[in-house]
C-alpha cells in the first residue's frame, strides 16, 4: 500500500515516469527514452527523499493456536 498524502507532485510525477520508463523504455524511439530517463534521473533526489521519510510499518499475526507476533518489521513478510 502506498500512501499518498505526504507525496509532493515531484514524488508522484517520478512514480509515473518511472512506471512509463520500466515499462515502454526498450520500446521507446532513443531520443525520447533519453529525454525520458533524464527527466526521471532529475526527479530522483525528491523520490530518495520521500522513501526516507517513509513511516515504519510494523505487522501484528494472530495465528491459529492463539500464538501473536507483534511488531514485526514488514519486510520479513511476502504479501498473499
Amino acid at each position: 500500500m502506498t500512501d499518498h498524502q505526504d507525496e509532493s507532485e515531484d514524488v508522484r510525477e517520478y512514480e509515473r515516469l518511472k512506471s512509463l520508463l520500466d515499462a515502454f523504455g526498450l520500446d521507446m524511439p532513443t531520443d525520447s527514452r533519453r529525454q525520458l530517463e533524464e527527466k526521471v534521473g532529475s526527479l530522483e533526489p525528491a523520490w530518495t527523499a520521500f522513501q526516507e521519510r517513509a513511516p515504519h510499518v510494523s505487522v501484528r499475526v494472530r495465528f491459529d493456536n492463539g500464538f501473536i507476533l507483534d511488531g514485526a518489521d514488514e519486510d520479513v513478510f511476502v504479501p498473499a
